[in-house]
């Protein structure tokens, strides 16, 4: 069989000028003559930043992948792209995600790269470095930096984002002080890694794993165990062998791995958010995969991790207990999963978690013994949300997910803000809270503001949950009856721009439907008197971001960058 020609041949395999010019300004950095001697040149996409703190620590696993690279023959080149975390950054790291995938797809494109190592960290760095490399389509694999340690504060546990959630209502409610609230932040994020708890980053390290293009214990490991860089180190290593084996994204991210990673979600009590990133990944592949595949794929799976927000334990403990192999072989037993699919290690899902025990069933429970009988995402349609919307049931009160009340509108997060404290706010907790213009285009980016705090009046009575509904997203690490990423949005004439103070909602989970009480006629002559929003900035990224973005049930990816394209060459300049 003929060697397989490799891509960085193109720029360092020729004798003539054009070649000397590249490998020469390569050596400047010391590189010795085996990086060009027709050994894969393996690119370490790097969203290790100080500014992006669950991805600062990103830098030693770099290394690690380096070693592992060298070991089997590769030659690695580290290189960085804009890096994002969601805890900093302004007005939201969703705003950047296409950004960063624009990044590294250009950035693949352009450079003499066989095959990729992705480190990933926080919630959009792991879709968006995906989504760049689907684009391209070389052999890929990512290592997340992996969840912090368990957060411990006066003697418990703590979990990120979850308990910041619970503090903040207590200050409220007037349960306890700032003070209190104040003295837990040390003690919550006490170490390197991204949320403990099964947030938007535990759950996209989660689908890594889950779709088969990390290696067995990346969902789980946590960041400051010295195992996560043996995975690094393994991962080097095992990028060189798909490069000879011509092992592509598509090879691994079929209909199949998308389908198991939707009921792993379920399974694990994953973000909401992953509904977006996996339809934008799926996209980018040309994979068949609609908001409606979540709710029918995912319906009746248990959830059988018992994590925060949804449950009790954090990724420490999920680790320690077994981690989702062992999720994987309990989805398996119940004929949930597709076990012949190909993972990047080279055995397929079933031989990944032949061996696997589980060692503690209050943290992994049995199948019929789950949080909730039946987990996942559901997707709700209706007069409300034509094209869906979806809630997660393991995080909301079982009370309030068959429900019919009155309308309270915030027209943005500014009026919600501006009101929500105000103890004349004609509510009760009954209503039904309707946030606006908080959606892909409205905000831009699509902010996790979804899970609205409760008025302090409400607080006050001892209520806790309320049913919330917008076109916003929420922490993965956030709980409550909350109705999000609604479409159409609001910002571009939605259903949900119509809705007004004092209109009955309905939503019946039963029958997935979420409804507008209001006729068809009174909703019409609402439509026509609407009046578009002009866009927040005229000039600049967010203009092109708003001029391009697709709904939250596409996946929010730009409408230029969400077909296949497959890798070119750069044409030469010299």
């Amino acid at each position: 069989m003929a060697k397989k020609k490799l891509r960085s041949s193109e720029w360092f395999g020729s004798l003539d000028r054009d070649g000397f010019l590249k490998r020469s300004w390569m050596r400047n950095q010391g590189t010795p003559d085996e990086a060009f001697d027709g050994r894969p040149i393996i690119g370490i996409c790097n969203t290790a930043s100080e500014l992006s703190p669950c991805n600062s620590h990103l830098g030693e696993f770099a290394d690690k992948v380096k070693r592992g690279v060298l070991e089997a023959g590769g030659y690695p080149f580290e290189f960085p792209v804009m890096s994002v975390g969601e805890s900093v950054v302004k007005p939201t790291a969703m705003l950047f995600r296409n950004l960063i995938s624009m990044d590294v797809e250009e950035s693949i494109r352009a450079n003499p790269l066989d095959g990729v190592v992705l480190l990933v960290g926080c919630d959009k760095t792991t879709p968006a470095l995906v989504m760049g490399a689907a684009s391209c389509d070389i052999p890929t694999i990512v290592v997340s930096g992996g969840p912090m340690l368990n957060g411990r504060f006066k003697g418990g546990t703590l979990g990120s984002g979850t308990d910041v959630w619970r503090f903040a209502e207590e200050v409220k409610a007037g349960e306890i002080s700032v003070e209190e609230f104040l003295s837990a932040e040390s003690g919550m994020h006490r170490s390197n890694g991204s949320c403990m708890t099964m947030g938007t980053a535990s759950s996209m390290a989660c689908m890594m794993e889950a779709l088969g293009i990390a290696l067995p214990g990346n969902g789980t490991i946590p960041a400051v165990d010295a195992r996560r860089k043996v995975l690094a180190q393994h991962s080097g290593r095992r990028i060189v062998e798909m490069v000879h084996q011509d092992i592509k994204l598509s090879d691994i991210l079929t209909r199949g791995a998308f389908e198991n990673a939707i009921r792993t979600i379920a399974a694990i009590g994953g973000s909401t958010n992953a509904v977006i990133h996996l339809q934008a990944i799926a996209k980018r592949l040309g994979v068949p995969l609609s908001l409606d595949d979540w709710d029918t794929i995912g319906r009746d799976i248990p959830t059988i991790v018992n994590l925060m927000p949804a449950g009790k334990y954090l990724m420490e403990d999920f680790h320690y207990a077994g981690g989702l192999q062992v999720v994987n072989q309990v989805l398996l037993a119940h004929h949930k999963l597709t076990g012949y699919l190909p993972t990047v290690n080279g055995k397929t899902v079933s031989e990944n978690c032949q061996n696997v025990v589980n060692y503690d069933e209050d943290v992994i429970r049995p199948w019929d013994a789950g949080l909730t009988a039946n987990g996942g995402i559901a997707v709700l349609k209706g007069n409300l949300a034509p094209n869906g919307c979806v809630i997660k049931p393991s995080a909301a009160s079982p009370e309030l997910m068959n429900h019919k009340g009155r309308a309270v509108v915030f027209e943005t997060i500014e009026d919600y803000h501006e009101k929500i404290e105000n103890p004349d706010l004609d509510i009760d907790e009954n209503c039904i809270m309707v946030l606006k213009n908080c959606g892909p285009r409205g905000y831009p980016g699509m902010p996790e503001v979804g899970n609205m705090g409760l008025p302090p009046k409400i607080l006050k009575t001892g209520i806790t949950d309320m049913v919330r509904i917008s076109d916003a997203r929420m922490s993965g690490t956030a709980y409550g009856t909350v109705v999000l990423h609604v479409a159409p949005e609001a910002a571009i004439g939605g259903p949900l721009a119509l809705v007004e103070n004092g209109d009955e909602i309905e939503i019946n989970l039963d029958e997935r439907r979420i409804e507008l009480l209001i006729s068809d006629d009174e909703l019409d002559a609402r439509r026509s008197k609407w009046i578009a929003p002009p866009p927040v900035m005229e000039t600049g990224y967010q203009r092109l971001y708003h001029n391009h973005v697709e709904q939250a049930d596409q996946g929010c990816d730009w409408d230029i960058l969400a077909s296949k394209r497959g890798v070119a060459v750069t044409r030469d300049s010299h």
